[in-house]
């Protein structure tokens, strides 16, 4: 079965959004995406809770789809990936990193 690594978070700074949404469009994505162990990574803006007016209590989410949670360590501390993660952490507010496994 598959894994996925979610990526739940906040911003730091709200004026930061347009930025971050250009950032991981532009660079967060398509480098993450040249990894081998990287079958699929999609950036989610959060919304309403479903039925209610109460927001998310996250606004975005990341979800990679990794065949292999082993080569995910060796490709992410590769000098590129490096370069992204500390451009991410400087917009993201204590990111959660959930690594998750697909059963069905």
């Amino acid at each position: 079965m598959m894994s996925a690594l979610v990526v739940l978070f906040n911003l730091k700074d709200q004026s930061a959004k347009e930025a971050y949404e250009q950032w991981a469009k532009e660079t967060d994505v398509p480098t993450a995406s040249q990894m081998s162990c990287v079958d699929d990574f999609k950036v989610y803006r959060l919304g309403n809770v479903m039925g209610t007016e109460n927001p998310s209590p996250y606004q975005y989410c990341e979800v990679l789809q990794i065949n292999d949670m082993d080569k995910l360590g060796e490709e992410a501390s590769s000098e590129a990936m490096q370069k992204v993660a500390a451009q991410f952490q400087s917009f993201a507010d204590n990111p959660m990193f959930i690594i998750s496994e697909q059963i069905a």
